[in-house]
């Protein structure tokens, strides 16, 4: 059986020229593709040049007609307003991507970078909470970001009020990272404009998102994966019971990072869901020594890079999956969306359940995920959209 690609093991060659760029650019703001579509176009063409190509093919045989990729005018013109924000386009495979995103299933294939990247080669430390944060959850923020600051750890938050505010704040002059829901150069919310330009100047700013792009409620849950995915570990300060953090702090424990929580009063509700994380198991923090301690070793090594071959390009294995008739492959759409529901189910386990090989399974989620069938959670879950 072929080895399913992802870029943890296999990480695709960046693009170095303006073309190769354009068409990176292009393939990810093509209608429908998101990471995990994008890494199985690139697996299965080997490059993205050749699987804009494909695309209109692919959707076509998923029963969408009249495809069209993402227009080059478009691309083009994300790369111009990059280069008049000065942002820098980080792309999974290169040296200069952060190495901590590929443990995640779905790593951003390209990432907007406004500041110093070199904070992204230092030990991080995620600090997040309520946005109506109490005076005492702020103090507590900005004390424990200074702190863990003067230790050496770049303190990476989500730009938002509150507990996020005062971390950066607290972590300006040493280092401060914020990873924003929208796209690099949109400022939200605008009360914290001049903090966002502080940061752009001594530490840095990230989005995964388009230049430009204002941010949407949907893009919050996924700009926490990377919140979490860039550290060692995450510290909720203040959170109620459904809150932004807890999502974050779930995105932690599945990415194998350590959760740490500020206990509060029982009768305080921005402090419910920290409460719960520490019944749960998460670690207490009074002050930054308990980050610290809570932290493992660091002796686990970087993730693995492609082995460059004789040429010295990455090696990507293609994959060969089986051919299969219209009515085959109409019948294996089906047994997939009967097995989906409105709950997300791993997709080894999808794999699982059908008993049928994995290299036949892909292609067809591919076809469905065009179609708009079937929506991509983070984690590697798939949901039948309703």
């Amino acid at each position: 059986m072929p080895e399913e690609f992802h870029p943890s093991t296999h990480p695709p060659l960046p693009p170095t020229t303006e073309d190769e760029r354009v068409s990176w650019l292009r393939l990810l703001r093509s209608r429908r593709v998101g990471p995990s579509t994008f890494y199985r176009l690139l697996h299965e063409h080997g490059s993205t040049a050749a699987a804009l190509d494909a695309l209109p093919g692919v959707a076509r045989a998923a029963g969408v007609e009249s495809y069209t990729p993402c227009p080059p005018e478009v691309a083009q013109a994300e790369l111009r307003k990059a280069r008049g924000a000065d942002a820098q386009m980080l792309c999974v495979g290169a040296n200069d991507y952060p190495a901590a995103l590929l443990d995640l299933p779905d790593p951003p294939p390209i990432l907007w970078a406004l500041g110093d990247t070199g904070l992204l080669t230092r030990d991080r430390i995620a600090m997040v909470g309520a946005r109506n944060a109490s005076s005492l959850g702020t103090r507590m923020a900005r004390a424990l970001a200074l702190d863990l600051a003067k230790q050496g750890f770049v303190i990476v938050s989500g730009l938002a009020r509150g507990v996020d505010t005062a971390a950066h704040l607290a972590a300006l002059g040493t280092g401060t990272i914020a990873v924003m829901a929208g796209g690099v150069d949109v400022i939200y919310p605008a009360e914290n404009t001049q903090l966002a330009e502080n940061i752009a100047r001594t530490g840095l700013r990230l989005s995964e998102q388009p230049m430009g792009v204002a941010p949407q409620a949907r893009h919050f849950p996924r700009r926490n994966r990377l919140i979490s995915g860039l550290a060692r570990g995450v510290v909720v300060v203040e959170a109620a019971a459904k809150s932004g953090s807890l999502i974050t702090a779930r995105d932690a424990l599945d990415q194998g990072r350590e959760v740490m929580a500020v206990p509060g009063h029982p009768f305080d509700a921005r402090a419910a869901g920290c409460n719960m994380l520490i019944r749960d198991g998460a670690t207490l923090v009074r002050r930054a020594e308990d980050v610290m301690e809570a932290l493992p070793a660091q002796n686990a090594p970087a993730p693995p890079r492609a082995q460059p071959d004789r040429a010295g390009t990455p090696t990507i294995p293609d994959p060969a999956p089986e051919r299969r008739s219209l009515q085959e492959t109409a019948a294996l759409h089906s047994q997939i969306l009967d097995r989906l529901g409105p709950s997300p189910l791993a997709e080894d386990q999808l794999i699982r359940d059908l008993r049928a090989p994995a290299q036949a399974v892909a292609p067809a989620l591919t076809d469905l995920e065009l179609d708009g069938r079937i929506i991509r959670h983070p984690g590697g879950l798939l949901a039948r959209a309703t």
